[in-house]
């Protein structure tokens, strides 16, 4: 017991860079926007007082924020299950030993270098209704991509911005669940084929039980993207299309976006980007407390 008291000093001193960062850039501006939560500005942004806590209440019931919770709300339902599935998906027919399947897994993989920024400029050309590559190819199929394009029709914009986002994110997913596929022993789907197991039920029996702690990883990962997802809608839409009611102004979106009707009140902003911490904070423990009971760990 003493030899353990005698290595707190070491422990701290080894700890305390760490902590210092943890404080500076992550403990204080937290309680900072905590504070400024309270706080409400004039039209100019210039003149502020402090209103009490109550203030998150009122910014919870607001209309701005209700909308933008339940379009971030769909962003996220529109995103992470096709994202993930597809993301498995592709590691999945990528994780054979044949010749050349390099060249598909580079191909796979090829989104991870590239921006938020990138990635929405090309998907702003190819849906252009004017001059993109998929308003031609898809235009007697999808009216819509051709006018008034899917980014410029309420009802459609948030899929092209989904689009856009799921590209932008397969190459991360894959990369983690090829790399997750390489560790499974390949002894168990030998004994699987042996007993007479076919593809269908060796990846349901075999591959998805091996894979549930990186899908359970990458669910959590891609939510929290998704719910702060904010260049791609700057982007593609900045928060419209207007005549629509903003039907793509996500949470992050009316904290930082330029045509926001809170962009100069920077209590207002702080208490919604409060808010949207702790909802992240109680997504993220309800995936874990729902879908860790699905998880296998492997022994």
């Amino acid at each position: 017991m003493r030899r353990r008291w005698r290595d707190v000093p070491a422990a701290a001193a080894l700890l305390a860079p760490s902590a210092a960062l943890l404080g500076v850039f992550v403990v204080y501006p937290l309680a900072r926007a905590i504070l400024l939560g309270t706080r409400k500005c004039n039209v100019s942004g210039r003149v502020c007082k402090t209103v009490g806590w109550h203030q998150y209440v009122t910014v919870w019931r607001s209309a701005p924020f209700q909308n933008a919770l339940g379009n971030t709300l769909r962003f996220v339902a529109m995103t992470v299950p096709i994202g993930l599935v597809l993301g498995v998906g592709l590691a999945v027919l990528a994780d054979k030993q044949l010749r050349g399947i390099g060249v598909f897994r580079t191909i796979f993989s090829s989104t991870i270098a590239s921006s938020v920024a990138v990635a929405s400029l090309i998907w702003l050309v190819l849906l252009n209704p004017q001059i993109g590559l998929l308003s031609h190819l898809l235009k007697d199929a999808f009216p819509v991509v051709k006018k008034p394009g899917l980014l410029n029709d309420g009802g459609t914009a948030m899929w092209g911005v989904a689009i856009s986002s799921i590209w932008a994110g397969l190459g991360l997913t894959f990369v983690i669940v090829t790399a997750a596929l390489q560790s499974v022993p390949r002894e168990l789907y030998e004994s699987a084929f042996v007993d007479g197991a076919g593809a269908w039920r060796r990846f349901t029996n075999v591959t998805l039980p091996m894979l549930s702690p990186t899908l359970l990883f990458v669910a959590v990962v891609m939510t929290a993207r998704a719910f702060q997802t904010y260049g791609e809608i700057d982007l593609l839409t900045g928060g419209g299309p207007n005549s629509a009611g903003r039907p793509t102004e996500t949470i992050a979106y009316l904290i930082y976006g330029k045509s926001s009707k809170i962009r100069n009140d920077i209590g207002i902003q702080s208490a919604t980007a409060v808010l949207l911490f702790v909802l992240l904070l109680v997504v993220s423990f309800i995936q874990f407390r729902v879908l860790e009971r699905r998880v296998h760990y492997a022994e």
